[in-house]
């Protein structure tokens, strides 16, 4: 199984360059990065995890610049947004953002994409808090139009794109419906999440991973009817506090990558932590 990691890069952290340079040379899987723009002090939005917010959250370094920084300073990991808060973008973009970095690296990068769970965050961008999961599929509407090959016009309902000429493109080709870099969607299971991955994404990035007997059936069961390839179904568990049997149940669903937790601390302790998780890596501790 592929381990990669995932991490709160903050400006009180170890730098994206030192952590991706010694995550390659480890044979860790990849890097993914998450997001918050900001994080406004007057919040009634609760903490998913419950109790008080973690510092870092309003601390997050741009995923984007960071993830460019570690690809820049690799040649074989993969990066990654877990998650890219897609309703808070302009759509043209995060076009442009994503289909560079793709292009700088290679096409190593993973697009993770979420819904979000800070109101008063996303209220900040504008958005409709009712409508932020489908203004998501709108806006991922719009970036494929613009990284199609040929100049594509896209109308949606909340936004629209002349045929335009935009480059670089994504390395990876279009596949089913999929066009863009590899695509997952973060969020809880249910018929209308398992809707969206089937319609624009390459899989789902459960964050943990529990519940995965009961849904991933689900999902499969939807993936299949929405006429896509069994085989192209990828889920890949995000933020997961690893132990031997935790991956070997995973890898007993067919799941072929994690990512596990690192914490949101200094150089000395970040790797102390991937001293923790090598075994993992090196197929002792799966």
């Amino acid at each position: 199984m592929r381990i990669a990691v995932t991490i709160f890069l903050t400006d009180e952290t170890i730098t994206p360059t030192r952590l991706a340079r010694e995550l390659e040379q480890r044979g860790f899987a990849g890097l993914y990065l998450p997001e918050h723009t900001h994080i406004p002090v007057e919040r009634t939005s609760p903490y998913p995890a419950g109790g008080e917010l973690p510092r870092e959250y309003g601390r997050t370094l741009d995923p984007f610049v960071a993830l460019g920084q570690a690809a820049a300073v690799t040649e074989r990991l993969g990066v990654g947004t877990g998650i890219t808060l897609a309703a808070q973008h302009d759509p043209i973009d995060l076009a442009k953002q994503v289909a560079t970095l793709d292009h700088l690296s290679g096409g190593r990068f993973t697009l993770g994409l979420g819904f979000g769970w800070n109101v008063e965050e996303a209220a900040d961008h504008g958005v409709e808090w009712r409508t932020r999961r489908e203004l998501v599929r709108d806006r991922m509407g719009l970036m494929r139009a613009l990284w199609a090959e040929e100049p594509t016009a896209y109308e949606g309902e909340f936004g629209s794109v002349r045929a335009s000429f935009a480059h670089p493109k994504p390395v990876r080709k279009p596949r089913g419906p999929v066009v863009g870099p590899r695509t997952l969607v973060g969020g809880a299971a249910g018929p209308k999440l398992f809707a969206h991955i089937c319609e624009y994404a390459d899989g789902w990035l459960p964050i943990g991973g529990r519940g995965l007997t009961e849904s991933l059936p689900l999902l499969r069961t939807a993936w299949a009817g929405a006429g896509r390839d069994p085989g192209d179904l990828q889920v890949v568990p995000y933020a997961v506090l690893p132990s031997a049997g935790k991956l070997a149940h995973f890898a007993e669903l067919g799941i072929e990558e994690a990512v596990v937790q690192l914490p949101p601390a200094g150089e000395a302790e970040v790797l102390r932590a991937l001293d923790a998780y090598q075994p993992f890596v090196d197929g002792q501790g799966a």
